[in-house]
């Protein structure tokens, strides 16, 4: 999933405040509207957090710090990548990750076929494009060259911010950093097919979910199993019938109505491909090794200083 997430350098904590009662519920989501956000448009749209007393509102507004507000009490909840969950707790935030929602890292590198590069050890020498040096997309790369015995000064990098299609179709570099479910398509819709290498087919990484933080556990733990009720509702619905979620999300996403027929079919292909990633037999369970991985990936870039408590940053408890 496409989210802009920034390493966290936080400090100083507020204290954390629960919701009233059937208050609203502000949601940072970290992008702009869009198909792999289906299902949560589902559970709110069939009444599902209204059923839990939770009225959910959505903010895609890009400069909310959806981690530091949550982690200074400020909202209860946002969706987080597994990363920014130890991020923040490196710098003394209370957050802890409630839902798996992803059970899959997303990120991939994508390279043109023919173009040599089919492997993580293939990427030695190559120029790649990334969004910028930050967030799930460096996380994700840095793990796939450690997977390799490769370094950051193995490659050369280019922060291209998020034109890794335009600047792939246009040879400025020899390979991208994406998301799986996304710009490959989207590669593939302008005939230019590309090998992916997934990150997830290398290590298994903490991927994309729910942050809530301590406070609300202490003091609210029925908001938060309401919460994943309801949201692991509309994930079930979504998996089980892609379709209707599809024209569920065009009263959410303006404009999605008004594609053409083409672009209608490509979103359609970016929520079948996400729902790859969040089909499971433990829907919202956390892998524990997940967590060993990304703490492992974080402490090789010097992106922390030393191992933490993980059984402190996540927990499996309520699930229902």
């Amino acid at each position: 999933m496409k989210v802009r997430w920034a390493v966290l350098l936080l400090a100083g904590l507020a204290a954390c405040r629960s919701p009233d009662p059937g208050s609203a519920v502000r949601l940072p989501m970290g992008f702009i509207p869009n198909v792999q956000f289906a299902p949560f448009y589902v559970a709110l749209d069939r009444g599902y957090y209204a059923a839990e007393g939770i009225d959910l509102e959505f903010d895609y507004s890009f400069e909310t710090d959806g981690v530091k507000l949550v982690g200074a009490g400020e909202l209860p909840f946002s969706l987080v990548s597994g990363e920014q969950v130890l991020l923040a707790r490196a710098q003394g935030l209370p957050v802890v990750y409630v839902m798996a929602w992803w059970q899959d890292y997303p990120i991939a590198i994508a390279a043109p076929v023919g173009g040599g590069i089919q492997a993580p050890e293939d990427l030695a020498g190559a120029q790649i494009g990334i969004p910028g040096a930050f967030g799930a997309s460096y996380v994700g790369l840095r793990a796939l060259l450690h997977s390799a015995g490769l370094t950051e000064e193995d490659i050369t990098l280019d922060s291209i911010g998020f034109n890794q299609v335009e600047s792939l179709v246009a040879e400025q570099d020899q390979a991208v950093v994406v998301y799986a479910n996304n710009e490959p398509l989207q590669l593939n819709a302008r005939g230019y097919p590309v090998n992916v290498i997934r990150v997830a087919d290398y290590v298994d990484l903490a991927s994309n979910g729910i942050l809530t933080n301590e406070s609300v556990l202490v003091n609210d733990p029925e908001l938060v199993r309401s919460m994943l009720r309801a949201t692991l509702h509309g994930l079930s619905d979504t998996i089980d019938d892609p379709d209707a979620a599809f024209e569920i999300s065009k009263k959410y996403i303006e404009g999605l109505d008004q594609l053409s027929a083409a672009d209608q079919d490509l979103q359609r292909a970016v929520l079948a491909e996400s729902i790859m990633f969040w089909k499971t037999d433990r829907p919202g369970y956390s892998n524990p090794q997940a967590w060993e991985n990304m703490q492992e990936v974080l402490l090789e870039m010097e992106f922390i200083v030393e191992p933490m408590d993980l059984a402190a940053a996540f927990s499996n408890e309520y699930l229902p």
